[in-house]
């Protein structure tokens, strides 16, 4: 690695996560090849802090030749050089970087204390009264000045001795500040909201005993967590408790002294023991101030609405339709209920329902357009699922990240108890998909005077995170609920909500090989999968279908027919290489012009959001630097630009996870189906996928695999206590 010694001349780009292009003028080297450069100005780039042109750094990485930018320094690490000797010493004090000391305060101070005043200054601040003509005041400031300068300096060295990378380090330094230093000695794993458990786990260990008790407890508290994260558990066993921490960590326990480290936990109030039940505090707390806020909106009583029922009539007239008793029951239920929920599978009417919910209530309170936008919300966890969400209703709609005004550097909402939002209805689509932290954050960011109409699917696919609220609702029989069961037809011959409802009760006919007008199984093994599906594809196009009327779907990314192969395939199907068409590649993966994409992390400051579908517009040469790319991707209307590094938080989206499918719908429908899928093939995986067609539906693979997925209940039981707390709350009003 080869090291420079020199000064920054300009900054070209800084960003937010510290990484830099500018340029440096070289004084040293211990480097052959670099020596030629000394005195000279280069491009450098890397991650840093806070750069200033009146310090001298000291840079170690490779001079190298970028495809697109030519030769450049990449700096891997780097450190403030120290002044030395008397006159770099003056030049310090003299420079803007120390408030109070002008060059001929700077030339007596190392008059006085020679060529280690700096030294003699850190160790003590008497010391620059020897100084003559020095004052107390100036004093003060010189020597807060010179220990403000090293002291981040420090805190990076000190990061980066222990193991952590300049743009780790550099991280912490900007969140934690002058707390940085202290969590490191006494307990690194504070650090996990920005570094990885194991890699602080690594770090710890270097110093520290396996079973010191800081890590036990740590490991304890990450378990637990991933746990969660894998079963959406809200609440663990004794036994599983120790499991995980055994399975994760290696760390074997006694039950006695697991009862003790849980019992510092819960002095720490980090965890909370229920008789046999073990909680994360976090989460117990959350199913607390769910129940109880929801116990608030149920103390205020239904709205009385007396010429109801020749509204509802009204407004069938003039939408041209007619709705059946279940949907007018849930049409009332949601205008005159606190809280009201609607469930139902695909065909069933949901969206129908919604969109008279919006228009009897804004006819039933004579609000003007301005009054509509402050008075009802309609919001929907997904980007996706928010679009459609106004498409039927015709009114704006957002998705709940951005409802409560969510910043993701902390992780906190805008919108919260202190600081709520002020509309009387709230409207919430496929809250299947809502978990625990979520949906206790929007009750906390509504007044308990708004009324708000839950909307979804309880046979769905529950949310990736812990709980499962809107089936614990349902069951714990305290609020207005109802099922929609009903199925409306598109067409006589039309199979996929009826397929939708077997599924669902496990009751698939033999007819489900037969080709209907929106349906078709194309059985083949699972190796003729991919061809049978580059076959059809090509014939949908041929036929006129485009890219956006089309959305293959399966359970997961690895093996033959996983997602990661067939976005190859498809690529090359949908939006083959050209010379008109610019690429970048990322990593395994080619990105280039006019590729469908999905963003996989929610980002508010763009106004995107996870499961999002875009498409690349061009890709070009960056200004800021940032290795040299923009990337532009339309999402519907919304240009984001991605730097190179910004490409991690997106995949090609010509094939996407049954789970990142939920929320939306899609015209034409391909569900690959294969025993290769192993455990991931089960009942509801399968419905939500088959939910998902709106038009069409493909089914390609083998049959049997396909029985079997529908017989099996692989989806685990989440073990919660949201329905016990709105009940024990009940018993006690």
């Amino acid at each position: 690695m080869q090291k420079i010694v020199g000064k920054i001349k300009s900054t070209i780009f800084h960003s937010d996560s510290g990484f830099f292009v500018g340029t440096f003028r070289i004084k040293e080297t211990d480097d052959e090849v670099m020596k030629e450069f000394v005195n000279k100005t280069i491009t450098i780039t890397g991650i840093i802090l806070d750069p200033n042109e009146e310090d001298v750094y000291e840079f170690a990485g490779n001079y190298q030749k970028h495809e697109r930018y030519g030769y450049q320094f990449q700096f891997q690490s780097y450190e403030k050089k120290v002044p030395e000797g008397k006159d770099a010493v003056i030049d310090f004090l003299a420079s803007p970087l120390i408030k109070g000391c002008g060059i001929k305060t700077a030339e007596q101070i190392v008059a006085t204390l020679g060529d280690k005043a700096l030294d003699l200054i850190k160790e003590n601040q008497s010391n620059l009264l020897l100084v003559p003509g020095m004052t107390p005041k100036r004093a003060s400031s010189i020597y807060l000045s010179v220990l403000s300068y090293s002291k981040v300096d420090d805190m990076l060295l000190a990061l980066k001795n222990k193991g952590f990378s300049i743009s780790e380090a550099t991280r912490l330094v900007k969140v934690y500040q002058d707390k940085t230093l202290l969590y490191l000695e006494e307990n690194l794993y504070i650090f996990k909201e920005y570094i990885a458990f194991d890699k602080l786990d690594r770090i710890f260990l270097q110093d520290h005993e396996f079973l010191d008790e800081t890590r036990v407890l740590a490991c304890l508290m990450e378990a637990m967590e991933r746990r969660s994260n894998v079963t959406g558990d809200i609440y663990y066993s004794l036994e599983e408790v120790a499991d995980s921490l055994k399975g994760n960590f290696k760390i074997i326990l006694e039950e006695e002294d697991l009862h003790s480290y849980l019992d510092k936990l819960v002095l720490k109030e980090q965890v909370v023991l229920d008789k046999d039940r073990v909680y994360l505090q976090s989460y117990y707390q959350m199913e607390e101030d769910i129940a109880s806020l929801l116990r608030q909106k149920m103390a205020y009583p239904s709205k009385e609405l007396p010429k109801i029922d020749s509204k509802l009539a009204e407004l069938e007239d003039i939408l041209g339709v007619k709705y059946n008793h279940e949907q007018k029951e849930a049409i009332k239920a949601a205008l005159k209920s606190p809280v009201a929920i609607i469930s139902g599978g695909p065909g069933t009417g949901k969206t129908t329902i919604v969109h008279a919910i919006t228009k009897l209530f804004i006819e039933l309170y004579k609000l003007s357009p301005i009054e509509i936008a402050l008075t009802i919300a309609l919001i929907a966890p997904t980007g996706r699922a928010a679009k459609k969400l106004s498409l039927s209703t015709h009114l704006p709609a957002m998705t709940i990240h951005r409802y409560l005004k969510w910043n993701k550097d902390t992780n906190d909402f805008g919108v919260n108890e202190e600081n709520p939002n002020y509309h009387k209805l709230i409207i919430v689509d496929e809250t299947s998909m809502i978990d625990t932290y979520l949906f206790a954050s929007l009750l906390k960011g509504t007044l308990p005077s708004a009324q708000i109409v839950l909307v979804g699917d309880t046979f769905q696919l529950p949310s990736v995170g812990a709980g499962l609220i809107l089936n614990d609702l349902v069951a714990s029989h305290l609020f207005s609920y109802t099922e929609l069961n009903t199925i409306y037809r598109q067409s006589e011959n039309s199979y996929i909500p009826i397929l939708a409802k077997e599924i669902k009760e496990h009751t698939v006919e033999a007819t489900f090989k037969n080709k209907k007008d929106d349906y078709n199984f194309i059985e083949c093994e699972s190796k003729q999968i991919k061809d049978f599906l580059k076959e059809i594809i090509k014939k949908s196009i041929q036929k006129g279908l485009k890219v956006d009327d089309i959305q293959i779907l399966a359970p997961m990314y690895k093996g033959e027919n996983g997602i990661d192969n067939l976005n190859v395939l498809l690529q090359e199907i949908f939006n083959p290489a050209d010379e008109s068409k610019k690429e970048i590649v990322y990593f395994e993966r080619i990105y280039r012009e006019h590729d469908k994409v999905l963003q996989l992390v929610n980002n508010p400051d763009a106004n995107v959001y996870n499961g999002d579908i875009g498409y690349i517009l061009k890709i070009e040469e960056a200004n800021n630097g940032k290795k040299g790319w923009a990337v532009h991707i339309d999402f519907d209307g919304n240009q984001v630009i991605y730097t190179y590094e910004d490409l991690a938080n997106i995949r090609h989206a010509y094939a996407i996870t049954i789970h990142k499918s939920q929320g939306s719908e899609f015209p034409h429908v391909f569900l690959p189906i294969s025993k290769n899928y192993y455990k991931m093939l089960y009942n509801k995986l399968i419905y939500t996928g088959v939910s998902r067609a709106k038009k069409s539906l493909v089914l390609i693979g083998e049959a049997t695999s396909f029985l079997m997925a529908v017989q099996n209940n692989y989806a685990m039981n989440r073990k919660t206590s949201l329905k016990e707390k709105l009940c024990e709350q009940e018993k006690h009003v």
